[in-house]
């Protein structure tokens, strides 16, 4: 056994038998702990991936953390579940609260919702694609943090590097900039405070609708004018990843950006299409269950709908290896984010492949953009942001919206004016998820099936594959304690820096 350390990344790989077994672990560049493990072994004259296992490695527990506290505290709570995308989850569960009281959000605060949520979308799609994946085609300086790296099967030209390269470092600008864009309405950003249920709290003021525009003036030209150019150089070198990491070509979208009162009409609109076709169907939350069947959970009843989920750990478990459930929409697994969304709506026509991925994110960034520009001149200045209202003394309520990485629901049951039960299923627990009770694979699992390996020592295109569903292992697994035997160190009194900087 051979066991190498590149980048902070463990790679482990079984040789010496056939088939062989890699493990990735954790995966790096992505939010949180992610392990994949692969076995590869020859098809014909190509070596390939022909089994595939996606596990997240820490327990989140956000659901339990709520349990009789007052149900307005799930905005703020949820949002720390992920500082890369907390926005959407301020945006579900206001969702799910507006529809526990009963209340109707006025238009200020509805399309400041859609602001500031998209900033967070634009800045999340640019870390994506420039510093979570794009190194795994890309040459990086011979520096830290970009050495050690892995080498095989880079293939741009010494130009074309260069190129992504300095764009890389103008799009921590860019990236900075739509932070600064959301907090203008959010107050800050990450982990807005503007979000409450019926509405939002800052007043809308023609300077904050102009800084706004300001932000918006430069990131527009850099979606348009560099990021959708540098893809289409990243594709005239790496074709063969339209190509690569299909999945299971079923793709699903709750839907986002409210662009009436009512909710039904949307910029992306809700869907969900079957093996790729061309043809939308509607989606039935109630269709929604989540498998434990290999997931570190104990529960009688094993595909439950998110509405009755039930969080118990149980670790260890047989036949369980992973602490995310796996989601399915009737029984089948669906693919979410960008490229399901694009897809349902419309705007997207491509193929389902790593590449495609990549294309409709951007793509989508500049439509989200645009439509902020749209919103922006909708505002009423000095308009109601607010709809009063009171908490039930029982309700039971859902709110189904996007984050950047695809379909995010909150489930919430108010008894006693206190949260009896809450429940979130991420969009990285469809695509991450492990197998289900039928033995079907998740998303990032089976488009991991058919991927060549070149080098099973630096297995380059199971990351390419992984790093293009832009999984948050934040969002989905999040606590850990020590092992048996552990050390804990208990930190008294105060670093020497921080006596000297008050």
């Amino acid at each position: 056994m051979a066991s190498r350390t590149a980048s902070n990344k463990k790679l482990t790989t079984h040789l010496g038998v056939t088939p062989k077994v890699i493990t990735i672990d954790p995966v790096t560049r992505i939010e949180g702990h992610l392990k994949i493990q692969v076995e590869i072994d020859h098809v014909g004259a190509q070596q390939q991936v022909v089994d595939a296992w996606s596990t997240g490695t820490l327990f989140r527990g956000f659901e339990l953390l709520l349990n009789g506290r007052h149900p307005w505290d799930a905005i703020p709570i949820t949002q720390r579940i992920c500082g890369v995308c907390p926005v959407s989850h301020a945006m579900a569960a206001s969702m799910a609260l507006d529809a526990a009281a009963g209340v109707a959000v006025p238009d200020n605060g509805r399309l400041m919702r859609n602001i500031v949520l998209g900033a967070n979308f634009i800045q999340s799609h640019l870390l994506h694609f420039y510093h979570l994946a794009a190194m795994d085609f890309v040459e990086g300086p011979n520096m830290a943090p970009w050495k050690p790296d892995w080498s095989t099967d880079k293939r741009l030209d010494a130009a074309t590097n260069e190129t992504l390269v300095e764009h890389y470092v103008q799009a921590l600008e860019m990236r900075r900039k739509a932070h600064e864009l959301g907090a203008v309405f959010g107050a800050k950003l990450p982990h807005p405070a503007s979000y409450v249920p019926g509405g939002f709290t800052p007043d809308v003021t023609a300077a904050r609708i102009a800084a706004c525009q300001s932000y918006l003036s430069e990131l527009i030209p850099f979606i348009d004018a560099v990021w959708l150019p540098d893809l289409m150089l990243l594709a005239g070198f790496y074709g063969d990843y339209f190509e690569i990491g299909r999945g299971v070509g079923n793709l699903l979208a709750f839907g986002v950006f409210d662009l009436d009162a009512t909710g039904g009409d949307k910029l992306l609109r809700r869907g969900q299409v079957r093996n790729a076709s061309a043809q939308v169907q509607p989606v039935d939350p109630d269709a929604i269950t989540e498998h434990i069947t290999h997931s570190w959970y104990a529960d009688t009843v094993n595909k439950r709908p998110p509405a009755n989920g039930v969080t118990s750990p149980q670790y260890p478990k047989d036949d369980a290896y992973s602490w995310m459930k796996a989601p399915r929409y009737v029984k089948y697994p669906y693919e979410v984010g960008p490229l399901a969304r694009m897809w349902i709506n419309g705007d997207y026509e491509g193929g389902i492949s790593v590449l495609d991925r990549h294309l409709a994110r951007a793509q989508e960034a500049a439509k989200i953009a645009q439509a902020m520009a749209g919103w922006l001149g909708q505002l009423e200045v000095g308009g109601e942001v607010y709809a009063p209202n009171t908490v039930p003394q029982s309700a039971t309520a859902f709110g189904l919206t996007e984050a950047p990485r695809g379909a995010l629901g909150h489930w919430i049951s108010i008894d006693d004016k206190k949260i009896a039960s809450y429940q979130v299923v991420t969009p990285t627990c469809w695509n991450a998820s492990p197998r289900c009770m039928l033995g079907l694979r998740g998303p990032i699992e089976e488009a991991l099936i058919g991927t060549p390996v070149t080098n099973a020592e630096e297995p380059i295109e199971v990351l390419r594959v992984v790093h293009s569903f832009d999984p948050c292992l934040a969002c989905a697994v999040h606590v850990m304690r020590p092992g048996e035997g552990a050390a804990v160190e208990v930190l008294t009194g105060q670093p020497a820096w921080a006596a000297s900087a008050r």
